[in-house]
């Protein structure tokens, strides 16, 4: 049985296939189309997911979406009327789309796809219940899925148990711990459903204490929190149920000063006020946690939606509450409700026994030793050849002491938004200017943001001040967690100015040749730890096709990218052998 999930038009649209009970293929459509955030429908990812299983749509015997487009169309008619005539601009704005596109999906299923099969809709957060619970490692437990906005639902909770699921309760729109953390993104200057994460890495900046933070007393006005978690926001202070901007005037006043633009200074005040941000979600945070726990009295805890992607709150679960082990969906967004629309589907509505055990994200595409020759060759890029994997593994580790750059492109692209090996940029994190460096030619990024650290999971412990057993959400670096004291100046430059990183560990069977870079690199330094980040610049998705990885280094300055086989040195490679592209082969 070959089940397809996709997931389009809100953001990060992605598709996932389901063989015989197992994902065996999932991506984001922005790899493909190099839009990031893509919200289109994934015909790329899509075409992906069949051609890696040599299928075409005459082998799929279900599709299923992630959300209910009638019920959100509910909604967002519900919120115009009731806001009108303040919602009038943006009714306007936003019909053509939902009456030609969105709610269309069947339409476009059938005539795009050619599909004449069952089409199955799901709600949205269930869809984000199944992505967390049904690839997890847990037999039961206990689910939480927070994000800013589904048809109607925003945070949810409930139980997984063997082959099903049940949601037991939830809050609605318009109160989002999701939409108050984009509210101050926005409030801060920072693309909302993009910048998230620069907040949360600016957060350790500000002033921590509850009592002396103001903005962390001015922020709680905004939002009247109860003892087991449930909140309300005060739309007072929002506007994003009626108009495109988000924080209303009512908060700017409270906050002193007018939304930040883009290009001015970020001050102490802004870092204060993201300290002030992260402070208030963990307090709701952790308060809908233990209120979890006290109903469904499950030891075990999964966790999607966006807000599954703070993985400094995420990194004191265990610490703050009662659960014993934690799992959390790597691709926690809307671009992992692909898969948890399949898991659904195949266990929920056609009652099959659940099988699929998500233990690595390596589920993109990957190209073979002889694609890539030929890519370059076709392109005239001078390369070396590594006799082997050891050969291999030996002279980028040397690489990497030396402080090179290295742009490493192996195997299957990751699924989910970090970059977990196979399209990674990596680096020295002994060097005290490393950082600086990384900014300076690849990157091009906030000076605030911080580096991740990777360690082989064995060795963790002796680095991390991390739970034990380590949790598995480290090998998707969705958890933060403190560095030994003693480490940080021996690895400044994953060493964020709280003296924390957001680890992320490899064991062995995951992704052998990345595990034993790591080791090696140990060998040579005497500190087992790279510094992995994204492959890309700011502004692009993570590389997909050798083209995208080699454009990459020519537009930076990566000093080497080591693709499969084949070792790529740039300045080997002049630049007038490369316009960005406009003529290559790809």
């Amino acid at each position: 049985m070959n089940i397809l999930g996709i997931s389009c038009y809100y953001h990060d649209a992605s598709a996932s296939l389901l063989k015989n009970g197992v994902i065996v293929a999932a991506a984001e459509e922005e790899r493909f189309t190099r839009k990031k955030h893509d919200t289109s429908f994934p015909k790329n990812a899509i075409n992906y997911c069949l051609k890696s299983q040599k299928m075409t749509m005459k082998a799929i015997d279900h599709v299923v979406f992630y959300e209910k487009p009638f019920l959100k169309f509910e909604r967002v008619l519900s919120q115009q009327i009731d806001t009108f005539p303040k919602s009038f601009k943006t009714f306007l704005k936003s019909m053509p789309s939902w009456l030609n596109v969105k709610l269309r999906v069947m339409r476009k299923i059938r005539k795009d796809l050619k599909f004449k099969g069952d089409v199955f809709f799901v709600p949205h957060h269930m869809t984000h219940a199944a992505s967390a619970f049904f690839p997890s490692p847990f037999k039961k437990a206990a689910i939480v899925t927070i994000d800013g906005v589904g048809e109607w639902t925003t945070t949810s909770y409930g139980v997984g148990e063997n082959d099903s699921i049940k949601l037991l309760k939830e809050i609605k729109f318009p109160s989002s711990l999701g939409l108050l953390y984009s509210t101050v993104t926005a409030y801060l200057g920072f693309t909302v459903n993009n910048a998230e994460y620069k907040v949360m890495g600016m957060s350790p900046y500000g002033k921590k204490d509850r009592k002396t933070n103001k903005y962390y007393k001015k922020l709680r006005k905004v939002i009247d929190v109860k003892d087991d978690g449930s909140y309300r926001l005060d739309m007072d202070y929002f506007y994003f149920h009626h108009a495109d901007k988000m924080p209303s005037d009512k908060f700017c006043e409270l906050m002193g000063s007018p939304i930040r633009k883009s290009k001015e200074e970020v001050t102490q005040k802004h870092k204060d006020i993201s300290t002030a941000l992260q402070l208030v979600y963990e307090d709701i945070f952790f308060k809908i946690l233990d209120n979890v726990y006290e109903k469904t009295k499950c030891k075990n805890l999964v966790i999607a939606g966006g807000c599954g992607l703070n993985s400094v709150a995420n990194g004191k679960i265990l610490k703050n509450t009662k659960f014993d082990k934690v799992w959390i969906q790597p691709n926690s967004s809307d671009g992992g409700t692909s898969m948890g629309a399949a898991l659904y589907a195949y266990t929920s509505i056609l009652k099959k026994k659940r099988k699929y055990r998500l233990d690595h994200a390596f589920l993109g595409p990957e190209f073979t030793a002889k694609e890539i020759k030929k890519f370059l060759d076709e392109n005239n890029v001078k390369y070396s050849t590594f006799k082997n994997k050891k050969d291999m593994i030996k002279k980028t580790a040397k690489l990497i002491y030396e402080s090179n750059v290295i742009g490493w492109f192996q195997g299957r692209m990751e699924w989910g938004p970090r970059a977990l090996g196979s399209r990674s940029i990596l680096a020295n994190p002994c060097n005290p200017k490393m950082k600086d460096i990384l900014n300076a030619k690849v990157k091009h990024r906030e000076e605030f943001r911080p580096f991740a650290p990777v360690v082989c999971e064995e060795d963790a412990l002796e680095y991390f001040k991390c739970d034990e057993p380590i949790p598995e959400p480290t090998d998707f670096m969705l958890m933060v967690y403190p560095i030994k004291k003693k480490w940080h100046k021996k690895i400044p430059s994953v060493t964020h100015v709280d003296g924390s990183g957001r680890l992320q560990t490899i064991r062995k069977h995951q992704n052998a040749s990345y595990y034993e870079l790591i080791k090696e690199f140990g060998k040579l330094s005497g500190i087992s730890i790279l510094i992995n980040t994204s492959f890309n610049i700011r502004g692009e998705p993570i590389v997909c096709t050798p083209y995208d990885g080699y454009k990459c280094m020519m537009g930076t300055e990566i000093d080497y990218v080591v693709m499969d086989k084949f070792l790529i040195k740039r300045n080997d490679n002049p630049q007038h052998m490369w316009d960005g592209g406009k003529t290559a082969k790809n």
